[in-house]
């Protein structure tokens, strides 16, 4: 699989991504929010869209759909309970998705909205590292927010069903960039983290186009939300919910409301 991530420069900070088939030039037009950027970007690598799917229904995942398929016909796959305009087909968890040598799996994983899924790559003969397209649930050093129709406790369980059991060696492709930020927010929780130190001196001066493809076992390094046992991570939430118990999901559930307003 061949992967061309965008950053679209707009004040949402969304990547849009293409998903191409290295040997049939077919190719999959993630979240798209600029359409055409997406046609011409197809064009400059040979490749030609066969299908536009939607992790979710927010208009900044699916704004560029019509010009998608005005140039390409492509057809629109997202969650079957997703009101999408001009939606031909309804992912179910679990399904398969198949184009050329690609394969991807369906995760549903409810939380930023009820209808969201994740992309997962497995590796296989033709892509030696597993992928994930995590849309708005997994950010670098953070989880996804809550506000706009989601629910934190199906957070949670996205991600301790779905994300926490995926190999370490799985590379993250979030739905935005907010790395610099997240990372800022994972030293004010965890301020001995060297990791967390250590990445955002190293993105600091990165250009938003150029920001680190990073692994899950990084990831566990420094996000706050997959680092729900870590003593400094409980006690610090401690200074602000003193009756916190150390239950993962209180813990969780606490870095998601501090995470809102900071």
């Amino acid at each position: 699989m061949r992967v061309l991530r965008r950053y679209m420069h707009n004040s949402l900070r969304n990547f849009n991504y293409l998903l191409a088939c290295e040997h049939s030039h077919q190719a999959i037009a993630l979240d798209p929010l600029d359409g055409e950027a997406m046609v011409a970007l197809a064009q400059q690598h040979g490749l030609q869209i066969k299908l536009i799917i939607n992790t979710h229904e927010h208009h900044d995942h699916i704004e560029g759909n019509p010009a998608v398929q005005a140039a390409t016909g492509a057809p629109v796959w997202a969650h079957e309970n997703a009101r999408i305009p001009n939606q031909a087909h309804g992912i179910k968890a679990g399904d398969w998705i198949e184009l050329g040598t690609m394969r991807l799996q369906a995760l549903h994983t409810p939380g930023h909205t009820p209808v969201h899924v994740c992309l997962l790559a497995p590796a296989s003969e033709y892509d030696a590292v597993p992928r994930l397209f995590s849309g708005d649930t997994l950010f670098n050093a953070c989880a996804g927010n809550c506000k706009n129709g989601g629910n934190v406790d199906d957070m949670y369980e996205s991600f301790v069903s779905q994300l926490m059991p995926l190999p370490d060696e799985t590379l993250l492709y979030p739905g935005h960039d907010y790395m610099k930020n997240n990372l800022g927010f994972a030293l004010d929780r965890e301020p001995g983290n060297a990791m967390a130190s250590y990445w955002q001196q190293q993105v600091a001066a990165t250009p938003e186009d150029d920001m680190p493809l990073m692994t899950l076992g990084q990831e566990r390094q420094y996000n706050p939300f997959l680092r729900l046992h870590t003593p400094e991570v409980i006690a610090g939430l401690r200074q602000q919910f003193p009756d916190l118990s150390a239950d993962d999901r209180a813990v969780f559930k606490a870095l998601r409301q501090l995470r809102d307003h900071w």
